[in-house]
């Protein structure tokens, strides 16, 4: 087969045309601005470099696609299937650009099918055909007299209209909810529909415990998709033969109550939630159609701006919380029966989406002007870079316009980091190196030291964490050997290495993530403790020598994270923790303020209360030793932990320790 498909280097046509590129055989044709050809490559970078994928220039909004006359020629009676993605996803642009790109768009899509007899014409159009019905909107519905209370619902419902009135090729129809990124992968472009309300949710979480209960209204229902069983979804249904004429709903088979998704992705987020609603009987008694046409109103638009809409929140959004529809897909669901295509529920993927936005789309993080003067240009060296912190900040970093040197064993899962690094337009380096090797860091150091012009910043991330008693350990004294060797002398051994280097520009900074166990001396640590102490202690001594070089160091006692490293000790899934790009923020708050010390405050205490009253200090820990029993992989059993209520309240009051 043949496919031509326009907006295939938007955020839905991505993955359909990964999905197109996987599962089927031919040459897929992509519609390609001029200007934009590098972000065709990406794409085809992003499918495996395939030679299927076969440009075409033109715009959207020319007869025909702007297509040359003799491409046209070449390929009639060549295509099988067009797939018409582009489009203007946006609640808040103007309407003339609405008209333009979404009418105009599907007109000419459509002229070019029919100049190539195109054999079927697959119509993304969207849930906003709706508009303001009330009630069940089916797949097999359409002009039901619908009100259309924007320029995107207006111009969705006409771009179907004219595909189904004026079609010169047989057709199909899909209709996407709200759609969010991969349940995968977290992937997504840009702020959009739900997005608008994380910065929200991160400033509530930053400023407020996560216990706090909320009171809220009760906003209705919602509807959100991943785009990855959009795209799954929309390549079966393209194949099945007997469909023509048809549309479908690529939507939750539930009706998802507002609150109840605000509350998943708080939860998420480690927000507080909404545990009180302004029941839905006492919202309803005001037509909800009343309450749109205030939301719209100018006063009420200018209000919304002067609140909401100072957090990032755009007015036109906050009139289309809800939905007074709800969408069947009876109909999709039995296309798809045996595929093995389904949407999954967002609490199984709302990690996924919030890690995503929190590691790329913040931009709070992203628009610091001091962050981005420390890190431009600057050669940054991060160990243990393949995943949780390491590969945080380093996305952090390239974003920043920093370069990193990723550094870690896994050479695969380092390519990964890179590609998608360079994916988003940034540099970087990797170098595979068994950190626990002294050996393999001489030659490290040599090479880095050999390779680059300077080097800024390194930071010490790499670490080896061990929980077990010492009743257990009496014969497993290579615990303490192992994790000394990693956490400590790898450490050093790599500063050493590049001392001299660091200071040939007068100076760089190295921030060694240490640990909040450090400070509070939690039971059953004493190997990682120990080991992280060593490093703390060393980088206190030296940096009273290498200050007059310039060099200087931050040790930040991190508590918490949610990495690959504390997935063994199972009840760890039950505590609250911090995010990867949480400990990121730290790290680049390390690189740009260079304080001796990041603590947090119940680190602190910890050291005080240790300094002031150890007997007492100890016995407390001690009822804490008896309270978090040795896991199950700490004593060689494959039997999963899970967290009394007791471990959870004292995990949640004394948060960030590792127990």
């Amino acid at each position: 087969m043949a496919y031509f498909v326009t907006g295939a280097t938007g955020f839905i046509g991505r993955h359909l045309v990964a999905e197109l590129v996987d599962h089927r055989d031919g040459d897929i044709h992509v519609l390609v601005r001029e200007q934009s050809f590098e972000r065709f490559e990406r794409l085809r970078h992003q499918c495996g470099g395939t030679d299927r994928l076969k440009p075409v220039i033109g715009e959207l909004c020319e007869p025909q696609l702007g297509v040359d006359d003799d491409w046209v020629a070449t390929h009639r009676g060549d295509i099988d299937h067009v797939f018409h993605l582009a489009a203007l996803y946006d609640m808040t642009a103007p309407a003339e650009r609405n008209d333009e790109l979404n009418i105009g768009g599907t007109r000419a899509a459509l002229g070019l099918a029919e100049a190539v007899d195109a054999g079927l014409f697959h119509q993304v159009s969207s849930i906003a055909v709706a508009g303001d019905f009330r009630g069940r909107f089916d797949e097999s519905m359409f002009a039901e007299g619908q009100g259309l209370p924007s320029a995107y619902h207006r111009t969705k419902y006409e771009s179907e209209r004219i595909v189904r009135e004026e079609a010169g090729v047989p057709w199909r129809v899909y209709r996407p909810a709200i759609v969010v990124g991969s349940s995968e992968t977290g992937a997504m472009d840009k702020v959009d529909g739900p997005y608008y309300f994380f910065p929200l949710l991160k400033r509530m979480r930053d400023s407020l415990p996560q216990w706090t209960p909320l009171v809220g209204m009760d906003l209705g229902n919602t509807n959100i998709v991943p785009v990855d069983y959009v795209a799954r979804a929309m390549d079966h249904l393209a194949h099945k033969p007997g469909l023509d004429g048809r549309a479908f709903h690529l939507v939750n088979p539930e009706p998802q109550p507002t609150v109840d998704v605000v509350n998943t992705l708080a939860r998420a987020a480690k927000a507080p939630r909404f545990a009180l609603q302004v029941d839905r009987r006492v919202t309803g008694l005001v037509p909800s159609s009343l309450v749109q046409s205030a939301l719209q109103s100018a006063p009420a638009r200018f209000l919304l701006r002067q609140s909401v809409g100072r957090l990032g929140i755009p007015a036109e959004v906050v009139a289309h919380t809800s939905l007074p529809t709800t969408f069947e897909d009876q109909a999709t669901e039995h296309e798809l029966s045996g595929s093995g295509i389904a949407c999954p529920d967002l609490e199984t993927y709302a990690s996924v989406l919030w890690g995503y936005w929190e590691q790329h789309l913040d931009a709070d993080v992203l628009s610091d002007p001091r962050l981005k003067a420390a890190l431009q240009g600057r050669c940054v060296v991060i160990t243990g870079a393949s995943s949780g912190i390491g590969k945080a900040t380093a996305l952090r970093v390239a974003a920043l316009g920093g370069i990193p040197v990723l550094v870690a064993r896994n050479l695969d899962k380092l390519e990964e980091t890179r590609l998608e690094i360079e994916m988003l337009g940034g540099r970087t380096y990797v170098y595979s190196c068994d950190l626990s090797d002294m050996a393999a860091i001489d030659e490290l150091t040599k090479r880095l030291v050999e390779e680059h012009d300077t080097i800024d910043v390194i930071v010490n991330n790499a670490g080896r964490s061990i929980r077990r008693s010492l009743h257990l350990s009496y014969d497993r004294f290579h615990d303490f050997e192992r994790t000394m060797t990693l956490n400590y002398f790898g450490a050093i051994r790599l500063v050493m290495g590049l001392a001299t280097k660091l200071g040939e520009d007068g100076g760089g900074h190295i921030v060694n993530i240490s640990s909040i166990g450090v400070q509070t001396n939690p039971p059953r640590f004493s190997a990682y403790v120990a080991s992280k102490a060593a490093l703390d202690a060393w980088s206190r001594v030296v940096s009273s020598e290498l200050i007059g070089d310039g060099i200087t160091f931050t040790t930040i006692h991190m508590p918490l994270v949610k990495t690959p490293m504390i997935a063994p000790t199972k009840i760890y899934d039950a505590f609250p923790t911090i995010t990867p790009a949480q400990a990121a923020d730290l790290v680049l708050t390390a690189v740009r303020d260079r304080p001796h010390e990041l603590n947090t405050p119940l680190g602190t205490a910890g050291e005080v209360g240790h300094a002031l009253a150890p007997k007492l200090a100890f016995r407390i820990l001690h009822q804490a030793y008896k309270v978090f029993p040795d896991s199950s992989a700490a004593k060689g059993a494959s039997a999963d932990d899970t967290a009394t209520s007791e471990q959870v309240l004292l995990a949640k009051v004394l948060k960030g320790v590792h127990w």
